[in-house]
């Protein structure tokens, strides 16, 4: 359920990291918490982002919510598939759901994100078991 390949972020996003380039998009448990995805406000690709700041905002039936930078960098590329296909967040969070690259600014970012093991231990946390 959380590939092992992966880093995480205790706010639910995934982070595949290839060179200084990070992939990010929301986790198995994230979309399954906000049920069916109907929109997505994606970022602007050029844009700078700030680890922690706002990457992209999600529109479900039940919630609206954001997913958050988990590194800081420049934005390479955006998945305009999301703008007419929100729902590839539910069907494929780990495959076509991605939301966007990050050229990343400072790679020892990437030490501060956890294992899919560490992520799953704060999810059965999280959700009380």
């Amino acid at each position: 359920m959380y590939p092992k390949d992966l880093k995480y972020t205790e706010q639910h996003e995934w982070v595949r990291v290839e060179g200084n380039q990070a992939t990010v998009g929301i986790t198995y448990f994230a979309q399954d918490q906000l049920g069916a995805i109907v929109g997505v406000g994606l970022p602007d690709e050029e844009a700078n982002v700030e680890k922690g700041s706002e990457l992209a905002d999600l529109d479900s039936m039940k919630t609206a919510d954001q997913i958050f930078a988990p590194v800081s960098g420049k934005i390479v590329k955006v998945n305009t598939a999301l703008d007419t296909q929100p729902e590839l967040l539910n069907e494929d969070p780990y495959g076509e759901g991605w939301v966007a690259v990050i050229e990343m600014t400072d790679l020892k970012e990437i030490d501060h994100l956890i294992s899919a093991d560490e992520y799953e231990a704060h999810v059965a946390k999280e959700a009380g078991e």
